[in-house]
């Protein structure tokens, strides 16, 4: 159907953006981790879209990256999981957070979400097992060794997110230590 959106941002009111495309404005519902990162108002912007028909609605949710939608249409698939709450987890985890907390298994991570309670927690854990790889977002901290899990850690702990911890591994020697890990990822952090 509609699989892209490429136009002037004319409103942004969180988690909704109205994109004009040639003089016609679609609302989008996007995740957090896609609006903060959006450009100004009157500037362009391009987004990946998921369109839900629904009986009494038609939404068109935006992405800013293909592993988020595609992230979007695997949550979505869990029975007891719609688009709302598919988009609430993208907006409190990204999709590395995501991959990793399914990797360990922990269901502490996604009942932090708003939305989500244990059950789900537990539910989205089964369902999504084997289906977040590596592939989709940031290597999983199950497949890190314990010293590039604990600089990882390390960073996030820091205040950077999952994404940009993950970046400044990449730069890293694979046998590094960690406190000479944190150090050079933090200068490569601050280039």
């Amino acid at each position: 159907m509609i699989g892209r959106l490429t136009g002037v941002i004319a409103e942004k009111s969180p988690p909704q953006v109205l994109i004009d495309v040639n003089g016609v404005g679609y609302e989008l519902d996007v995740p957090m981790s896609t609006f903060y990162n959006l450009p100004a108002l009157g500037e362009r912007a391009s987004l990946l879209t998921h369109f839900v028909v629904r009986e009494d609605a038609q939404q068109l949710f935006g992405f800013a990256s293909a592993e988020e939608r595609s992230t979007f249409r695997l949550l979505v698939r869990i029975s007891g999981v719609g688009p709302r709450t598919a988009l609430a987890i993208l907006s409190g985890l990204s999709v590395g957070e995501l991959a990793a907390a399914v990797g360990r298994q922990e269901s502490g991570r996604l009942v932090k979400v708003p939305g989500i309670g244990k059950k789900t927690a537990e539910r989205l854990l089964l369902e999504l097992k084997g289906k977040l790889g590596p592939d989709l977002g940031q290597a999983s901290m199950a497949a890190m060794s314990d010293a590039q899990a604990d600089i990882v850690q390390a960073l996030v702990a820091l205040g950077y997110n999952e994404r940009e911890a993950g970046q400044a591994l990449k730069s890293l020697p694979a046998e590094i230590g960690v406190s000479d890990g944190i150090k050079l990822a933090l200068k490569a952090l601050n280039r």
